[in-house]
């Protein structure tokens, strides 16, 4: 851990985590997420000097700076499903992108899956739409927020590979917010911001321009020409009304009163949204920007190069929240007092399937070294893909490349098949385009990240060697989805439990007026009904078709 202050700084560190430990239980915090998407550390507390962002700044400044912060995939669906699960999406088969149209919440009645949507896996056999269905112990982590006491609000994205479950969220949809909480009730809120998506590359091309593109700075594996500086341009651009956004969403929690009582996480799902950055497995895809503000700026301006994964965000959330994290997550949690004591030694990541084109790559960063492990080298590194390819220099780069006409940095991430094995070394070569797997001197490297990636492989069972088609058959036997079986209510006592016989399901309920609205609350433990009172209830299991509603009345 390096810490960029003095030590006085140190000093008080140490008095707030002990404060924070002493205190976690009789009050708890609330928290924020500034959820943003696609973007790499193109920003200036990162050393980026291409645009303004002073609202970022000001969190970098009032915050914790997090130098080596890591997506699992470089894709949202994979990258969200590792987020809200705490788990690796190649452990739990969410691996590929996507998987149906998960992007929203879906009521349980709308929950439909297409037998047929043009997407082959590695045999060329059909894939229909489905949801990912993990293990049966792996929860949201929200649903430990839940049980605890939090109002939980998701405005609005999910993309988790499976449909939310009914019980993950307090609010979920466009108009989800922390304000629809119980007076003085501590709340968990999600604002994703999608200004910076892949999409508005091309969407908002005709939009004015807030960024100068003569300056800003292209990675080595771009050629310096118009079409480029124009969309590299945009995507700062972009950056720059997302900095303006920020900045309305902390002037909101100031003037009601609640900026030092929130705890502000600001990260983004992936790396940035363009070639050879988003869905890559090395640095350019999963170095993520990361801050923390904690309530009243406390550790401002710190800095901290420990390496952090975003699937550590759900058990960090959990332990500033005095939760013990589960066992079961492979997340760490890099806050609060249930901090983990033993950091990640590594970032790992995966690329599978991304939309219609199919590859395999693993890799591996110790935050200086990148070693990537390609299991299909006889394919490109860049495959084409017809989403992507409407963004104007990903069309001109693929031409350029046709004609032969690419040199550089650009012509090596063109290449037409990959090497089996991949190593860069991030002080020396940033953009990751000279390949040291094949140099005497970094053989000891080599070896060391590739004996870490094949354990790591084998440890959480990596379900990428499978077959999607069969991936699916094990998770929806006879490729029908299954389904969780409904709630049984049984009255003891005067108390009345709520089961399911689904292994790992949960179960929402609604009493009297609440039957039939869109609220639900979350069943931790027997309830006590008063006389003639009415009770709905159904259970849900991730990935697993929800049970009907079952009905009880208290005689």
């Amino acid at each position: 851990m390096t810490y960029q202050k003095a030590f006085p700084l140190f000093i008080a560190l140490f008095l707030y985590v002990s404060h924070a430990a002493f205190s976690q239980s009789a009050e708890k915090p609330n928290i924020l997420w500034l959820s943003v998407e696609d973007i790499s550390p193109m920003l200036e507390m990162y050393g980026d000097q291409s645009i303004s962002t002073p609202n970022i700044d000001r969190l970098a400044k009032e915050g914790i700076t997090y130098s080596r912060a890591y997506a699992t995939v470089g894709v949202c669906a994979p990258s969200r499903s590792s987020i809200i699960t705490g788990m690796y999406p190649v452990s739990i088969g969410s691996h590929n992108m996507r998987t149906g149209p998960h992007y929203a919440y879906r009521e349980p009645e709308d929950e439909t899956y297409r037998d047929y949507y043009a997407q082959k896996d590695i045999k060329g056999r059909n894939v229909p739409e489905y949801a990912t269905v993990p293990p049966p112990f792996v929860k949201c982590f929200t649903e430990y927020l839940r049980a605890e006491g939090y109002y939980t609000s998701n405005n609005a994205k999910t993309d988790y590979q499976f449909n939310s479950p009914l019980t993950a969220w307090d609010e979920i949809g466009r108009e989800a917010t922390y304000k629809n909480r119980k007076v003085d009730q501590p709340f968990f809120a999600v604002f994703n911001h999608e200004i910076t998506h892949e999409s508005r590359i091309f969407m908002k091309k005709e939009d004015p321009m807030l960024a100068d593109k003569n300056k800003v700075t292209l990675p080595e594996y771009f050629p310096d020409i118009p079409v480029v500086r124009q969309d590299v341009g945009r995507a700062y651009s972009n950056i720059m009304e997302l900095d303006k956004q920020i900045g309305d969403m902390l002037k909101g929690l100031e003037d009601q009163g609640l900026l030092d009582k929130t705890i502000i996480f600001f990260w983004s799902d992936h790396g940035g949204p363009l070639l050879r950055q988003k869905r890559a497995v090395g640095n350019s895809g999963l170095h993520v920007p990361l801050i923390v503000r904690m309530p009243n700026g406390q550790m401002g301006g710190t800095k901290i190069d420990d390496i952090v994964s975003l699937m550590d965000l759900g058990p960090t959330v959990m332990s500033l929240a005095g939760i013990v994290p589960p066992d079961y997550m492979h997340g760490k949690a890099f806050l609060g007092p249930h901090k983990t004591k033993h950091p990640h030694q590594y970032a790992f990541g995966s690329a599978d399937r991304f939309d219609e084109a199919l590859d395999m790559s693993r890799s591996v960063i110790d935050g200086r070294y990148v070693y990537i492990r390609n299991f299909r080298p006889e394919l490109p590194l860049i495959y084409r893909n017809e989403y992507r390819e409407q963004i104007d220099m990903t069309k001109t780069l693929v031409e350029m490349d046709q004609k032969g006409e690419l040199t550089g940095g650009a012509a090596y991430i063109f290449m037409k098949t990959k090497p089996l094995e991949e190593l860069y070394d991030l002080s020396t070569d940033p953009d990751e385009i000279h390949n040291l797997s094949a140099a005497p001197e970094h053989q000891a490297k080599l070896k060391e990240l590739r004996n870490a990636l094949s354990a790591w492989q084998l440890e959480i069972g990596d379900l990428g060697f499978v077959p999607e088609y069969d991936l699916v058959n094990m998770m929806w036997p006879g490729m029908v989805q299954p389904e969780t079986a409904p709630v049984e209510f049984v009255s003891e006592d005067a108390m009345l439990g709520l089961s399911s016989k689904t292994e790992g399901a949960s179960i929402a309920f609604q009493i009297d007026s609440e039957i039939g609205g869109k609220y639900w609350s979350l069943y931790t433990e027997p309830l006590k009904l008063e006389k003639g009172q009415k009770i709905a209830a159904r259970a849900v299991r991730i990935g697993y078709k929800t049970s009907d509603i079952g009905t009880f009345t208290n005689p």
